[in-house]
């Protein structure tokens, strides 16, 4: 039986709304593989039905190619909410597969170029020095929930954040192990299920694209402003599902969906009423810029929509090297100067006060 079928079947026994159209040829012929799946019997921000969930877009994950199963993300339905969430989304005990070893954000430095790495990195320096500023007081301690390799953490050494009080959550061990080499205090906890920081004790906290990945968006919040001191500051990065780019590859192309990694999408009004419930305040909505949603939507058009073109789809892959950097300044260019107009990019940054 091809995947194709397996999984047409699969998907009437669980979501049982899922398109059954087969996975690109590619996943077909690198017998990618059908992994286990989940269903989400409610939304996870209201706790509506999710039988009453329409769908919002299906997919493949067309980044990584890990697996060959038909991904739907739906929208809940109940008053006030619109939260978007993946269901069914894989199961537990296959988060070694959709997150492999050479995951991005597991050796961010060495996938970048040299010159893009350098351009981020002053980005960053700027962007953390507006979160610090949210704080009424000098920083003395942080904590980064997904920190990959930990350049957020050595971001906030520099700023004066002394090893002793530089924290990072991350899933792998290996990512764990060197950063405690490197004298940070690393862990490799999910954030709701450390207990190694204590209540009331960061200054300032993080999550830069991790709040989608997580199962349960508004527990992993409670728990990180529970450990938030008087006054300090909580920054979250996250897809913005009311942008420009997400609006042309609505269907299944958008590079903000992050198949099937992503389980969780927000809008502005989504994301604020989650941080409100965690007790915060709204400091600041800032609107980063979305290249690597803009390039990976073209990549995967160029690669999976109609005839396959690896080598022009080479050109919008944010990690495909020098013969990327065209792309990646441009729409980061396009980005920042649609962000000084007033506009919404597909990557929005909030940072709430406890």
């Amino acid at each position: 039986m091809s995947p194709a079928e397996v999984q047409e079947r699969a998907e009437s026994r669980t979501a049982g709304r899922a398109s059954s159209s087969p996975p690109p040829e590619e996943f077909v012929r690198d017998g990618c593989p059908l992994i286990a799946t989940e269903d989400v019997g409610a939304c996870p921000m209201c706790g509506e039905s999710a039988e009453r969930a329409g769908t919002y877009a299906e997919g493949y994950d067309y980044e990584l190619r890990t697996c060959a199963n038909r991904w739907r993300f739906v929208r809940c339905s109940g008053a006030g909410c619109g939260h978007v969430w993946l269901n069914p989304r894989p199961a537990v005990g296959t988060l070694s597969t959709i997150y492999p070893p050479h995951y991005y954000a597991y050796a961010y430095a060495e996938k970048v170029p040299g010159l893009a790495l350098r351009v981020k990195n002053g980005l960053d320096a700027r962007k953390f020095r507006g979160i610090v500023g949210a704080l009424d007081r000098p920083a003395r301690s942080f904590v980064d929930v997904g920190c990959g390799d930990g350049r957020y953490l050595k971001l906030m050494r520099g700023l004066g954040v002394p090893d002793i009080a530089n924290h990072g959550l991350e899933l792998d061990e290996r990512v764990v192990a060197s950063l405690r080499s490197q004298g940070f205090l690393a862990f490799n906890r999910r954030a709701e299920e450390c207990e190694e920081i204590a209540a009331g004790s960061i200054d300032v906290a993080t999550m830069f694209h991790v709040i989608e990945h997580v199962d349960d968006p508004q527990r992993v919040c409670d728990r990180v402003a529970s450990w938030l001191s008087p006054g300090g500051v909580f920054a979250v990065e996250t897809p913005n599902v009311e942008s420009l780019d997400r609006r042309l590859f609505a269907r299944t192309y958008w590079g903000g969906y992050h198949i099937p990694r992503h389980w969780n999408l927000f809008s502005p009004g989504t994301l604020r009423a989650m941080l409100e419930r965690a007790g915060l305040s709204l400091v600041a909505t800032r609107y980063q810029t979305g290249h690597s949603f803009w390039m990976y939507s073209m990549h995967h058009v160029m690669r999976y929509h109609g005839a396959s073109r690896p080598g022009l789809s080479r050109v919008f892959d944010p990690f495909g090297g020098v013969v990327s950097l065209p792309a990646l300044a441009a729409f980061t260019a396009f980005d920042k100067a649609r962000a000084m107009l007033g506009c919404r990019t597909s990557s929005m940054l909030m940072i709430a006060r406890k």
